[in-house]
């Protein structure tokens, strides 16, 4: 922010020229892309942790324990990403919006 901008007039001045970042249409795709690309990184740094586990031969194996380890991680994943345990959502977020209004920006002619 501008360090000449000092009083909250000054601020609430400059808030009135910004786009309306809670717009219905605007926030509610970028929220779930943030969410969504949270769950994918969640569920990529989760899966070396599952990759040297040992299968019980008796109930276990094969290509179908593999497969379905895989949704377990993809929804463990999906889990944190909820919680918002990682808060990468929250900066994903803000650059998606912010890289919005660049666009914008740029397609207004400024």
């Amino acid at each position: 922010m501008d360090a000449a901008i000092q009083g909250t007039g000054d601020l609430a001045m400059l808030q009135s020229t910004q786009p309306n970042w809670r717009a219905p249409g605007k926030t509610a795709n970028v929220e779930a892309a943030a969410k969504d690309f949270e769950a994918m990184f969640m569920a990529q740094m989760l899966q070396p942790m599952f990759s040297g586990l040992e299968t019980d031969e008796m109930f276990g194996g094969g290509a179908g324990e593999d497969v379905m380890r895989g949704l377990m991680v993809n929804e463990y994943g999906k889990s944190l990403a909820t919680s918002g345990a990682g808060e990468l959502s929250t900066a994903l977020r803000a650059e998606l919006l912010r890289l919005q209004d660049v666009a914008d920006h740029k397609a207004g002619g400024g």
